[in-house]
């Protein structure tokens, strides 16, 4: 039985973990497939941008199948693992996260990895690792941080408490949050509004607020110019021109 899903509907690419069962927590054999299917949506010219879904009520994800920690041979073999939050941060066009029930440790931390995360009044967010005794190796140290602050990123980590949808909104852990059940519907509704955009605009602002994440202000500025050459160069604005002229020249006429 396929523990994920994909598929590619006007533009959008949707992925789709289904192991409600366990909280549709990842193991090994699902981390590789979520790499490949990251590599898919990245190849796949008819993307322009990524769903992040899941089966079942009770939760997004619940992180790692803890069960599964036992196969590996070693901490060296642990340590080369396929980490599957890196595969979809690695993904270059937009992923918009739709979540539900438990968020958990790596589950939170492939929320964390899409760029836009939307939340029903059901989701309940924690990065619980350090109950556990280790830190959680997909990026929550760092990514959180960035997005919600260092002192927010510290009262999450080092306690390992859940917070509820209204808390991680306002702490900026997710963007949007609506009733419960309407989290994909959502978040599949700004794919679709960013599938209307051409796929090297979308692609080049997301490079560009990514760069901003990592470089000082000088550099982020030059690199952002670069982006917008290369669309330049692309003859993207052209396009882009000229539906500002029809739109401006209808607006004329009413």
């Amino acid at each position: 039985m396929d523990l994920i899903h994909y598929g590619v509907q006007d533009g959008v690419a949707e992925i789709r973990l289904d192991r409600p069962d366990k909280l549709n927590a990842i193991t090994p054999a699902m981390a590789s497939e979520l790499s490949r299917l990251a590599r898919c949506a990245n190849d796949d010219d008819n993307v322009k941008a990524v769903l992040l879904t899941s089966a079942g009520p009770r939760a997004f994800c619940a992180g790692t199948d803890l069960q599964s920690l036992a196969g590996y041979a070693n901490a060296w073999a642990f340590r080369n693992r396929c980490e599957y939050a890196a595969a979809i941060r690695d993904i270059r066009k937009p992923v918009v996260a739709a979540l539900k029930g438990w968020v958990l440790g790596g589950g939170a931390e492939l929320a964390l990895a899409a760029d836009i995360r939307v939340a029903d009044e059901t989701a309940r967010f924690g990065f619980p690792e350090v109950s556990h005794g280790w830190v959680g190796g997909g990026g929550a140290s760092q990514l959180l941080p960035r997005l919600c602050g260092y002192g927010q990123a510290m009262n999450l980590l080092l306690t390992g408490k859940t917070i509820d949808c209204y808390e991680a909104y306002r702490v900026g852990l997710c963007e949007h949050v609506v009733h419960a059940g309407e989290a994909e519907s959502t978040a599949r509704g700004l794919c679709i509004e960013m599938s209307k955009h051409r796929s090297i605009a979308l692609q080049s602002v997301k490079a560009s607020v990514r760069a901003a994440l990592c470089t000082d202000l000088a550099s982020g500025l030059r690199y952002e110019n670069e982006m917008n050459t290369l669309c330049f160069a692309m003859c993207e604005h052209v396009e882009g021109l000229e539906r500002f002229r029809s739109r401006s020249s209808d607006e004329g006429h009413q």
